[in-house]
């Protein structure tokens, strides 16, 4: 079958949504005898951790997580390599386009725009967030152009998120790339792993009706 690489981050009761709403995960474990056994209420944010967006997230009108079809957020995907982004940055259109001459991209390709952010401050709250590097509104221009069916961050990319009195017009990389339809698959981690190849690449998400957000677990194949 190939190799599996996991592309998801760990959540825990110490990990945070991002400052919009700056959610804690709440662990409640019940456990009956004789003997061992345990079931775990789990509350959290939508949007912690790695998981998808859908349109919903930025239009009243958009549809939910559960009518994503899987074949949106699962196939060939490619990595761009923007790595060298550093902390506070934007990623513009100009990285892109530079780190699309070093694969081969195809539309419906998958795309996945690394910055080896995650790798590196994925835990380390609020940091995380605001120092994050972020997608340009025209690096989310250039994302469509490629008409690609989902594509994927590991970096927190939305720079009005961090900011408390954002409104729903400042959140403009989501609302570009969510207009046109295409699911946000965001905290991804490990893309380095990954190469400058075509791979498999799953997002298996958590089907909840009526929701603009869902828990997924992130992982490629690779051919060896």
């Amino acid at each position: 079958m190939g190799r599996i690489i996991d592309l998801s981050v760990p959540v825990d009761v110490e990990t945070r949504s991002p400052p919009s709403t700056d959610l804690r995960v709440e662990l409640r474990r019940h456990r009956r005898g004789p003997g061992f056994w345990q079931v775990t209420v789990a509350t959290l944010s939508l949007h912690t951790g790695t998981h998808i967006d859908s349109p919903l997230h930025c239009f009243e009108d958009g549809i939910t997580t559960a009518e994503i079809p899987l074949d949106r957020v699962c196939g060939t995907a490619v990595v761009l390599d923007c790595s060298h982004v550093g902390p506070r940055s934007p990623v513009s259109a100009a990285d892109l386009e530079r780190a699309a001459a070093r694969v081969e991209m195809r539309p419906g390709d998958i795309l996945l725009v690394r910055t080896d952010w995650t790798d590196r401050m994925w835990g380390r709250f609020p940091e995380f967030f605001v120092d994050s590097p972020f997608l340009t509104l025209d690096a989310a221009e250039w994302l469509v152009a490629q008409h690609p069916k989902a594509v994927g961050f590991d970096f927190f990319e939305e720079y009005s998120a961090r900011l408390p009195d954002f409104t729903s017009e400042d959140f403009v990389v989501h609302r570009r790339l969510l207009r046109e339809g295409i699911p946000l698959l965001e905290q991804a981690t490990n893309l380095g792993l990954l190469g400058d190849r075509r791979v498999s690449f799953f997002a298996a998400f958590y089907k909840i009706r009526g929701t603009e957000g869902a828990p997924a677990r992130f992982f490629a194949i690779l051919e060896d």
